[in-house]
């Protein structure tokens, strides 16, 4: 069968996963404000719109926990599937939905397949890519998050003005299925993860594979062989180890790795990031922008986003992730505290705002501008910085035994805290207001902190060579260049092969 090879292409198709996670998000905050939706689901207040909102992150909860065991068992691949699959039945629930129960069932379901796909997705692809540009193929993920936001938003803005009636959230819902059945049919064309198919001990074909990927199907490639020694290397290591199931990510050698890449994806939650997202169009309501002008701004602020994402994948190898993720926590807490201080100074408390009674807080004037303007500021940040590199770092961080298991718990982490946040918000917009943005920032201080001692390094190196940095005992703050290099053992592998070569032709020679 005909096999794609291209690890961009497979990036571009791969990541699709990833836009059903978009897709989602703005299913849901493009309508909460809509006449049509409230009126059809009789103006959920703030408890019960929270509950409709993360109940595709309770879905994905389950979906994540569970994807490690299933792409351990079906193959990266497989797994991708059956989420496709999962995923357009999700989607009809919603376009038809009768009731609220109804659809939350139906956000439950496509939760599920997101959670396979954002955990599965990332492991799939940095188990594909060289190591030198794996921070970029992994981040096209993230950046297809973006795009499926901000396409499935502007869909929603076409249907809130041109249908009136309740079909127009239906005919939006329904659109999701369409890239999920593109992904399922592009998943037959993709060849299988080179380390599953070692972890199998199928390796004539991950020999294969690794061949058509580094080394344009030439298996002697001194990359290939270099990559190759180093996936048996690993796989070696797992076949001998103890195998204790789930409970080994949390063993001696194991929990660093598991506190790393679990945190990693939780404070990427408290970091305020998808909440800005799943709640932006209430932020430009207390600012005083309703109906068409809400939509349109923050159609703005979604090409923002995806734009700095976009601007930072061609780069982010080279910056590092350390430096991304610090950097990213210290300016979105500067963010946070300056906008709750601009709502404290500035604003007041109202009853509701456009009958709206979650929303308890506006203001209005150019102090209004400076909150937007400072939305605008804070998304663009996330988008160079922890949008990305959450998604990266946690799948670089286990060893081959544990990661389809450790990413999807790394995944399940920040469904949890995004279950947690989307319940979170609309009450505390009702009850505490500004104090909001406090808390967020408060949560970037903290995170700042963990990162700069706990976090080491992994730009740069294959997935065997982070191994070996995690087992040292080097600070974090100083494993920039602790592993060793991919480039250095390619380098002594050309050498060896050279050598091999020249006493072959020796011996010819007498």
């Amino acid at each position: 069968m005909y096999r794609i090879w291209n690890i961009y292409v497979l990036a571009a198709f791969g990541t699709i996963g990833g836009m059903l996670f978009g897709f989602d998000i703005s299913s849901m905050s493009a309508w909460i404000g809509s006449k049509q939706y409230l009126e059809y689901f009789d103006n959920p207040d703030s408890t019960l719109q929270g509950g409709i909102t993360a109940s595709m992150s309770a879905g994905s909860l389950v979906g994540a926990l569970a994807a490690g065991f299933l792409a351990d068992k079906l193959g990266r691949r497989g797994s991708l599937k059956v989420a496709a699959v999962v995923f357009v039945l999700g989607a009809a629930l919603q376009a038809s939905a009768q009731n609220v129960a109804h659809l939350i069932v139906g956000r439950v379901v496509s939760g599920l397949s997101i959670g396979v796909t954002s955990s599965q997705s990332c492991v799939y692809l940095a188990e594909l890519a060289p190591s030198q540009i794996r921070g970029r193929i992994v981040g096209i993920q993230q950046w297809s998050i973006e795009w499926g936001i901000l396409i499935m938003y502007l869909i929603s803005y076409g249907c809130v003005n041109a249908i009136q009636s309740e079909n127009a959230f239906r005919v939006a819902w329904g659109v999701q299925g369409v890239p999920a059945i593109v992904l399922f049919v592009a998943l037959f064309f993709f060849p299988e993860s080179p380390r599953w198919l070692a972890q199998k001990d199928r390796w004539d074909e991950c020999w294969e594979v690794l061949a058509h990927l580094h080394g344009n199907g030439d298996r002697d490639s001194p990359v290939v062989m270099t990559e190759l020694e180093e996936v048996k290397e690993a796989a070696r290591v797992a076949a001998e180890s103890a195998h204790i199931g789930f409970l080994g990510l949390f063993g001696p050698n194991m929990w660093k790795r598991t506190l790393a890449g679990c945190s990693v994806q939780v404070w990427q939650q408290l970091l305020g990031g998808n909440v800005m997202l799943y709640y932006l169009v209430y932020i430009f309501n207390m600012a005083g922008m309703s109906g068409n002008v809400a939509l349109t701004s923050s159609i703005i602020q979604y090409v923002i986003f995806l734009v700095t994402t976009g601007a930072i994948l061609p780069i982010v190898d080279r910056l590092g992730r350390r430096t991304l993720l610090i950097g990213g926590a210290i300016i979105c807490c500067i963010i946070h505290f300056a906008t709750g201080a601009v709502m404290a100074s500035y604003g007041h408390y109202v009853d509701s705002i456009d009958g709206n009674e979650i929303l308890r807080w506006e203001i209005g004037g150019a102090p209004a501008k400076a909150v937007i303007a400072l939305c605008y500021i804070f998304v663009g940040i996330y988008g160079l910085t922890w949008a990305p590199i959450g998604w990266i770092y946690c799948s670089e961080v286990f060893p081959l035994k544990y990661r389809a298991v450790g990413v999807g718990l790394s995944a399940a982490s920040n469904w949890t805290f995004n279950l947690a946040l989307a319940f979170f918000v609309p009450p505390a917009f009702t009850n505490i207001q500004w104090k909001t943005y406090m808390i967020f920032g408060t949560f970037c201080a903290v995170m700042t902190a963990h990162i700069f001692f706990t976090y080491p390094e992994t730009a740069g190196k294959s997935l065997e060579e982070v191994d070996e940095v995690f087992s040292s005992n080097i600070p974090a703050w100083r494993s920039k260049d602790a592993g060793g290099r991919f480039e250095d053992r390619v380098a002594a592998t050309e050498k060896s092969v050279d050598v091999f070569h020249q006493e072959n032709k020796d011996a010819s020679a007498v």
